[in-house]
């Protein structure tokens, strides 16, 4: 029994000297069940809602009271036209929205009041919770028709349509970002690395030439998914091509950074693979709206899917593919992708010519 006793507590200490697997067995645990507990939500909090109708009318402003007091609904603006609808829509500030037709009082007293849900199909499960709660709040009034619905961008509800822009940033990600790592970490393991240093090659250079082939297969990686999804899937393309690609390079440019960064302060190709892993693909998959929607979940987790790249992106690539929004309307992601692009790429390059030097 003490020899017994001897090896359990011989692996209890090798456990406890190995950071990787305490953070495997350990920290793990409570990181996926934080994320996957409070990013994984059917419900969609605080959906803006935009009123088209005349706002002194009494029936529409007690319909909107009500929509006011769901708590999974927010009134934002009222329109006086419907062709401002789009443009909220496109831009990502509005979820829905709900046209009321003409003298909407006297038609509802004698039930022929009409209702019409105008949603955003682009991402077809928040469309259909959201005119799901507006039909809640609504439901109880005096009208002779059902509110019609109309599914704007994607009125067949094809959720390929969702989800081909996010497994787009899910693999570019996984290509730039871990490729690079494991195989930079690859060369420092084989001592190849140390080869470099007795060239007379800048270290700029020698990262700029371990960076391009990433980039070129990356781009070649675009372009097969494009394909696939444009005529296999028979997902549109509505936008502009080029813009689409030049956001899709900026993308690569920030997750090659990652890439970089990541094996400039990884000892091993499994510490690599775990940060790369663990660390990038499943806050990636949770946070960055690929799967479920950001309002839905806590403050802290949007605030932390904020700093993924590809949560602007996946978010530009829908707007461009499925919407075919004009810059104007996605302008704010864009810049906020470029930024963290240059800091990503200008911060492990630094550390990765400090480790060179």
């Amino acid at each position: 029994m003490k020899e017994i006793a001897a090896f359990i507590g011989k692996e209890f200490r090798h456990i406890f000297r190995d950071p990787r697997t305490m953070m495997i067995v350990l920290v793990m645990p409570i990181v996926q069940i934080l994320l996957f507990g409070f990013a994984i939500s059917t419900e969609v909090n605080n959906a803006v809602v935009d009123i088209v109708g005349a706002p002194g009318d009494p029936a529409v402003r007690e319909l909107v009271q009500k929509l006011d007091a769901n708590k999974y609904l927010e009134v934002g603006e009222i329109h006086s036209s419907p062709s401002e609808i789009d443009s909220r829509l496109r831009r990502g500030k509005a979820k829905a929205a709900i046209i009321f037709g003409q003298d909407f009082d006297a038609a509802s007293q004698n039930g022929s009041a009409g209702i019409r849900i105008v949603s955003d199909g682009s991402d077809p499960n928040t469309s259909q919770m959201v005119t799901n709660y507006i039909k809640g709040a609504i439901n109880g009034d005096v009208m002779a028709q059902a509110p019609s619905v109309q599914l704007m961008y994607n009125p067949s509800m094809n959720s390929s349509y969702n989800f081909v822009p996010g497994v787009m940033g899910l693999i570019l990600m996984l290509i730039c970002s871990m490729m690079t790592a494991v195989s930079i970490v690859r060369e420092k393991e084989f001592g190849t690395l140390e080869l470099v240093l007795v060239s007379p090659v800048k270290p700029f250079w020698i990262i700029l030439s371990k960076l391009t082939p990433y980039l070129v297969l990356s781009t070649a990686n675009y372009a097969t998914i494009l394909l696939l999804s444009r005529y296999v899937m028979g997902v549109p393309l509505r936008g502009s091509l080029g813009m689409l690609t030049l956001v899709t390079l900026i993308f690569v440019g920030a997750s090659l950074g990652i890439g970089l960064l990541v094996s400039a302060i990884s000892s091993s190709q499994q510490t690599a693979m775990l940060i790369c892993g663990m660390g990038l693909t499943m806050p990636t998959m949770m946070l960055s709206g690929f799967i479920f929607p950001c309002e839905s979940m806590p403050v802290p987790l949007r605030v932390l899917g904020d700093m993924i790249p590809a949560r602007w992106f996946i978010s530009m690539a829908r707007k461009i593919m499925i919407q075919g929004a004009g810059f104007s309307s996605y302008a704010g992601e864009f810049f906020i992708l470029l930024a963290m692009m240059v800091f990503l790429l200008a911060l492990s390059i630094k550390s990765f010519r400090t480790r060179l030097k």
